[in-house]
């Protein structure tokens, strides 16, 4: 019910962190530079932009601080990470704080804080969590606003301004309360569902592709909480919690999706089972991967190997996205044929997983290069990674079908889209 300070603040806007430690926010429309924050001088090199609440709380983390060679010791040897947190909406300094070898230890191997959650990682595979909040109203020494001018450990400057920058301010003296720690392969730890379950792979390399799936009220295992695609693949299978807040799991295969759900066991409201909400499959012959064949004079020829879950020349799930808005679940698959991949774009219903449209994409799919696609409202982008850093971008605009009379088209069609390739590739 305020009014924000700026009129800019009211423009849609682009947060961009610069080499030079320099955090800007330009306007979304003309790249107007609209404000700007010196984050620190060059003892601290901030490199990664993340959310900590979507599109109200941002993190902005620094790369790890290496142990120097000299035995000498000073302030900087123990300081691993730094993080400088904001929100927006306007954007304002909550606080920067240390993630320092006295407090947390030697073998910290990365940080982030998600949700109001610090998570701290470990090189032997232990994740720990703490409580932000309670860490920046314990440890906090003095709240500072961007662009006023104050005095810190003997140094007068202006908060945000070079050459001073933002003041460390959250200095963590003791070890906070710990929330929850766990020990995962690769640091790999994910927490969703209702009620609330975390996702871990056992800390053992010959479990790499084994998730369970544990309850976090007493880390018991879910019934069906083991879950494992037992595939063959180059690339290993990946899972994470539905980002529609359904408490859903999604789990992707080279040829098989499972979208998974949280359930009160029967009988036992204690209990949690995991079941199956519905399968997408992708479209293969598998007569290819059989072990053996028959030829047109009924020789039987058996092969000595077995083809790869993800073999190029087969039907392969390369990226899976969710857009909110239109409540669509997407998937790409992509065949490899030679020099030639082809990709498409499927559809699918939400809620039931329930195919709505198939569009194959113009551009051929090369699967030995970097691919990203986005699906957001009525765009589709789909941006390839070349040799030697060039890039290519295809845009494709979802338009609404208007050769059908509203009156003779049912439900369905009257929701369907079409989409068609606006512009091409856009730069290269």
């Amino acid at each position: 019910g305020e009014m924000l300070p700026s009129p800019s603040d009211y423009k849609s806007s682009l947060i961009v962190l610069t080499v030079r430690n320099r955090l800007l926010r330009l306007s979304a429309d003309s790249g107007e530079v609209l404000e700007k924050v010196h984050l620190a001088h060059s003892y601290c090199k901030f490199r990664y932009l993340s959310w900590d609440t979507p599109q109200e709380v941002m993190v902005v983390k620094s790369v790890q601080n290496k142990l120097p060679a000299s035995r000498q010791v000073n302030i900087q040897e123990f300081t691993l990470f730094y993080l400088a947190v904001f929100q927006v909406l306007p954007l304002s300094f909550v606080g920067m704080l240390e993630i320092n070898r006295k407090i947390f230890g030697n073998s910290v191997s990365d940080v982030a804080i998600s949700n109001g959650i610090l998570i701290v990682m470990y090189r032997m595979g232990l994740v720990r969590l703490y409580n932000f909040q309670a860490i920046s109203e314990q440890f906090m020494e003095q709240p500072f606003d961007l662009g006023h001018e104050f005095s810190w450990n003997g140094q007068l400057g202006v908060v945000g301004k070079y050459p001073f920058g933002l003041p460390c301010n959250i200095k963590i003296t003791d070890t906070p309360p710990l929330l929850f720690e766990a020990a995962s392969l690769e640091n790999a730890f994910q927490i969703g569902g209702y009620p609330w379950h975390y996702i871990i792979t056992p800390n053992k390399k010959k479990h790499r592709g084994v998730f369970h799936i544990c309850s976090l009220k007493d880390s018991a295992l879910a019934k069906n909480g083991i879950q494992e695609m037992k595939c063959c693949s180059l690339e290993p299978d990946w899972i994470y919690f539905h980002p529609d807040m359904s408490g859903r799991i999604i789990h992707v295969g080279p040829n098989l999706i499972k979208v998974l759900k949280l359930k009160e066991v029967k009988n036992n409201t204690d209990q949690v089972e995991v079941a199956e909400d519905f399968t997408i499959v992708a479209n293969r012959d598998n007569s290819v991967n059989s072990a053996v064949t028959v030829t047109a004079s009924g020789r039987v020829v058996k092969k000595r190997f077995n083809l790869l879950d993800d073999d190029p020349e087969q039907e392969t799930f390369k990226i899976v996205d969710y857009e909110d808005e239109l409540d669509l679940l997407s998937t790409v698959a992509v065949t490899q044929t030679g020099a030639d991949g082809r990709a498409h774009l499927d559809l699918y219903c939400n809620e039931y997983g329930i195919l709505l449209k198939c569009i194959p994409l113009v551009e051929s799919w090369d699967v030995t290069y970097s691919h990203e696609v986005y699906f957001d409202k009525d765009l589709v982008l789909h941006i390839e990674q070349k040799p030697n850093r060039r890039f290519s971008c295809y845009v494709y605009q979802m338009v609404c079908e208007s050769g059908k009379d509203d009156d003779e088209s049912s439900s369905h069609e009257k929701t369907e889209r079409a989409l068609c390739e606006r512009g091409g590739r856009i730069f290269e």
